[in-house]
């Protein structure tokens, strides 16, 4: 949360929408992780509005590639799933998955995951399943990152907590837990 306020507080951030909308979305992220709906919501409108202003066809460094409306409405997605509205969180990840870039794989491949975690917090584990399983397809060929393959442990641990006894959550398991322990 430091490190999100102190971006904020950047020349940069206050001339720039662009980089002021990403310090407000990552801002938007560590409320969310701390329980703070409220300031999450804020920050997260904060950086929707300062995105509304940026100009997104100027040159920019290539650390800030990634950065844009399907980037934040990913992180939309992660901020609504943590603050609990899983609802919220899957519409947002649709919302990502149909604007990220096809060439942003590990991108994708997250965003996959989290709306995998979005769909698992509404209960509809036949549907969850297929979708986590999608992930090791975007990442095929690729090596899985190491956050990925930490999400993917927290939707696993998640997975078998909510739903312990269902034949699809054990079969997503069997299949996939060498997978992503190997990748």
């Amino acid at each position: 949360m430091d490190s999100g306020y102190a971006a904020q507080a950047t020349a940069i951030a206050r001339r720039n929408p662009l980089y002021g909308s990403l310090a407000h979305a990552r801002t938007a992220v560590a409320h969310s992780k701390l329980g703070d709906r409220q300031a999450a919501l804020r920050s997260l409108g904060y950086a929707q509005e300062a995105l509304g202003k940026a100009a997104l066809d100027e040159p920019r460094p290539s650390w800030l590639a990634f950065y844009g409306p399907s980037e934040l409405t990913a992180m939309t997605a992660i901020i609504r799933d943590q603050i609990g509205d899983p609802v919220e969180a899957e519409a947002a990840s649709h919302q990502a998955l149909a604007a990220i870039p096809a060439q942003f794989r590990r991108n994708r491949a997250l965003a996959t995951t989290r709306l995998a975690l979005a769909q698992l917090h509404q209960r509809d584990i036949d549907q969850t399943c297929a979708t986590a399983s999608t992930v090791f397809e975007l990442m095929s060929g690729n090596p899985m990152p190491g956050r990925m393959r930490s999400l993917l442990g927290d939707y696993y641990r998640d997975l078998i907590t909510l739903a312990p006894d269902a034949s699809v959550a054990r079969e997503w398991g069997d299949r996939y837990r060498s997978e992503w322990s190997r990748a």
